[in-house]
């Protein structure tokens, strides 16, 4: 199982937090040690100066004869003075005794300072007050208030700490996320350029590496592009050439005698076959633009195709509608992918073709699955008979230019869907399943060519 984070962004991220989290750390550790500390052992040493002079005055007024009334009135004031009070141990329960905290620190700082052994608590309320019980005043509670112990509280500064240290994550994934937008941008762009599309130039924007690769990305785009432009165009001359000299043959042709009929339609034949061959060659370079777009139901198209399908077909069509919603697709696109699986099934198939759709909820799509009865395609084979221009073993000898299957994944490709092969379950032979995706996407019609 892999820990650490593979993205940019996620590494940067961690990085900026652990150097934050040592920081941290580091800082806790230094503010306590030369800060707090002293602190404490400064005030450690105020309270124990106070405590001496309580015992000394205890010691003082044992050794002294006076009146209980004289005694009790130099202490009150004395305690008045230093700001010390004196409780007995039920008086101290009573006066919140019972929700001090103890310190151990102090509590070992005033055992030395004392040289007795000494219990310190401290209650944190609106007033802080130090309360301290040692073996030379046994029986005896002092507290004392402190108004600057806030000072040196651990929690504001863990506080701050944790503040400090969320403020600089969120900063550096704002930073980190700015920094990696211009390599998302490029990343949705690459591949709209393997689907066929050809997005308009990316804004130059970011460090100078990305800015360089994003220059070089563009220059690649803009050249593919060309290419690809050059190609269609290239397609469209050949294609509208040959048809010109295959119209004279025709032509010639109808007008032999009627004793060369049987030559006649041999030829006519091959040129129909031509023509068709070329229409081939045109779906397969064909790009659709947004105009050809619009959201339409398959079950409508599939009933489309198969109405018109020629009368010499020798297989029986059963159709099998499910309930589907409208998706954005190229309607024109998407008939000629039925139309392609269908005449397969007709040409390699025995005499029956089976069509069903569906709408598959978890993935949010739409599916289309053509079966026949035929010998199917080996497992091994598949991407071979995707590949333009070949056809699988048993239909070399076929007639036919090889890119009706890999018509049908250009254009499916195209339309963010999936295509796969298998076994028909119902009918033996080959099954292709075809979905496309039910949610509306922008990227589906963005920028066409």
């Amino acid at each position: 199982m892999r820990i650490l984070p593979r993205s940019a962004f996620a590494r940067t991220v961690a990085l900026i937090a652990l150097l934050l989290f040592i920081n941290q750390v580091v800082s806790y550790v230094m503010v306590g040690l030369y800060v707090v500390k002293p602190t404490m052992q400064q005030i450690s040493s105020v309270v124990s100066k106070q405590v001496q002079g309580i015992i000394v005055l205890d010691q003082w007024l044992s050794t002294h004869e006076m009146s209980a009334f004289e005694k009790r009135n130099l202490a009150e004031r004395y305690t008045q003075a230093v700001g010390i009070d004196g409780f007995t141990e039920k008086e101290a329960l009573a006066n919140g005794l019972q929700q001090a905290t103890i310190y151990n620190f102090l509590s070992e700082q005033m055992s030395q300072q004392l040289a007795a052994t000494t219990e310190v608590r401290i209650s944190q309320d609106d007033v802080y007050f130090v309360w301290i019980q040692t073996e030379s005043l046994e029986g005896y509670w002092l507290r004392v208030e402190l108004e600057t112990f806030d000072e040196a509280r651990f929690s504001p500064l863990l506080f701050y700490l944790i503040l400090i240290g969320a403020l600089s994550i969120l900063g550096g994934m704002l930073f980190t996320n700015w920094q990696n937008k211009p390599l998302k941008s490029l990343e949705a762009a690459a591949l709209k350029v393997g689907r066929g599309d050809y997005p308009e130039a990316l804004p130059e924007r970011g460090s100078t590496e990305v800015i360089a690769v994003t220059k070089a990305f563009n220059q690649m785009a803009q050249g593919v592009r060309q290419l690809e432009q050059d190609r269609v165009l290239l397609m469209a001359g050949v294609s509208h050439d040959l048809r010109t000299p295959l119209t004279r043959i025709r032509l010639a042709t109808e007008m032999m005698p009627p004793s060369e009929d049987a030559l006649a339609e041999g030829i006519i034949g091959d040129i129909d076959d031509m023509n068709a061959i070329i229409d081939q060659f045109i779906d397969y370079v064909r790009v659709d633009t947004q105009a050809d777009s619009d959201c339409e139901n398959l079950n409508y198209l599939i009933e489309d195709v198969v109405g018109h399908v020629p009368e010499s077909w020798q297989s029986t069509i059963e159709v099998h509608y499910g309930e589907i919603p409208k998706i954005p697709m190229r309607a024109v696109s998407i008939k000629r992918v039925l139309l392609n699986l269908i005449e397969n099934a007709e040409r390699y198939g025995g005499r029956r073709i089976s069509i069903e759709t569906g709408y598959h909820a978890a993935r949010e799509s739409v599916w289309v699955t053509v079966s026949d009865d035929g010998e199917g395609i080996p497992a091994s084979q598949v991407e071979h008979v995707l590949q333009p221009f070949t056809q699988g073993d048993k239909a070399r000898a076929a007639k036919g230019s090889g890119l009706g299957l890999a018509i049908v994944k250009r254009i499916i490709e195209r339309h963010n869907g999936r295509i796969s092969f298998g076994r028909s379950q119902k009918l033996g032979g080959l099954a292709v399943r075809i979905e496309l995706p039910a949610a509306k996407s922008d990227e589906l019609f963005a920028n066409p060519v």
